[in-house]
């Protein structure tokens, strides 16, 4: 099935300049199929690692799967799933579990001769959106024994944008998402931890990836996706290589971070005149100014429609990234206050 197959769905943001190879680099991200009549299903992908191992997630039914790719630069055939009832129908997710540690261009499924595409239920008409670090990523939230506790040594294996606090909200809302995450990113250029500081999101929020060369990564197009709901988690590691906020958040360099700021959700919402804006950090640890520079920003604003929002172990809760268990609780507070704000979901 190539990727330019009537019944594949896709979810996130692909560059899909090459339609007969799209490129996934962000975490979340996702092709689909419904089919019938095959033992087997299996994926073919080209993958370019920047960093880390490279593993993609395989949603087959209810039953999930990581696959290791461990081949560069040439067509990689993953098997997703065997030992099939031929006669059953069956639903595969296709989806990237890491951020843009890697990216890989997807050439297509195979199944066993005679099979059938089905056409599959449409994608929620709700539409969600993320801006984030690695905990909107999902990065390490496998590591289920270390909750509030460092991360463990680890190369991407315990990485997985399923279970993010980000798109278990999407799913406890029965709504798509697309994650626009990446692990260490840090508000502006030169702080924060991605790439060594060097690219920050204010430069890389347009674009359908981070790594490599921006100046060649396509420009998103907004008016593809329109999220009624955009929640912004930026705001953690901006404290490196300094912690103004903590230093003096009354000061100069905290009123600078705080314009930046200001300046980058203004442009959201000039993108997005309609949605709800959602602005808040995790509860990975942080310094609390940051937090109420936030509020204060989102108090200038004086817009009804973005709002700020603090879960219970906000900026306290664990000293590593967030893991499942942690990602639950997160979701279900802000699965609450979503559905506190009334109807959110209005076109």
């Amino acid at each position: 099935m190539e990727p330019v197959f009537d019944e594949l769905q896709y979810c996130g943001r692909i560059d899909d300049r090459n339609a007969q190879a799209p490129l996934f680099t962000m975490p979340g991200s996702f092709v689909r199929m419904k089919f019938t009549g095959s033992s087997y299903v299996k994926a073919v992908v080209v993958n370019k690692t920047y960093y880390n191992e490279s593993w993609v997630g395989v949603l087959l039914d209810q039953d999930q799967a990581k696959k290791k790719i461990d081949k560069e630069g040439q067509p990689v055939v993953l098997t997703l799933a065997e030992n099939l009832e031929k006669g059953e129908e069956h639903m595969v997710t296709f989806f990237k579990r890491m951020d843009h540690s890697h990216e890989y261009a997807f050439l297509g499924f195979l199944l066993e001769y005679g099979a059938r595409v089905l056409k599959a239920a449409d994608l929620p008409r709700k539409k969600m959106e993320f801006y984030g670090d690695g905990v909107t990523a999902g990065e390490v939230s496998e590591a289920t024994g270390y909750c509030g506790k460092p991360d463990p040594e680890h190369k991407g294996e315990l990485s997985n944008a399923y279970f993010s606090y980000a798109w278990a909200t999407a799913r406890m809302l029965h709504a798509r998402v697309h994650l626009v995450a990446q692990s260490g990113i840090a508000l502006k250029d030169g702080t924060g931890y991605f790439m060594e500081g060097k690219r920050g999101m204010e430069s890389c929020y347009t674009k359908v990836g981070f790594y490599g060369d921006n100046s060649e990564s396509a420009k998103w197009d907004f008016h593809r996706y329109m999220p009624h709901v955009v929640v912004v988690a930026i705001g953690q590691n901006d404290a490196w290589p300094e912690d103004i906020m903590k230093e003096d958040d009354k000061g100069d360099k905290a009123g600078a971070w705080r314009e930046r700021y200001k300046e980058w959700i203004l442009s959201l919402r000039r993108l997005y005149p309609k949605a709800w804006i959602i602005l808040t950090t995790t509860i990975q640890e942080h310094h609390s100014g940051w937090d109420r520079s936030i509020g204060k920003v989102c108090a200038e604003l004086n817009d009804g429609r973005i709002v700020h929002f603090l879960y219970g172990e906000n900026g306290r809760g664990t000293p590593g990234c967030v893991r499942v268990q942690e990602a639950m609780n997160m979701a279900l507070e802000l699965n609450g206050f979503i559905n506190g704000l009334g109807d959110v979901w209005a076109d």
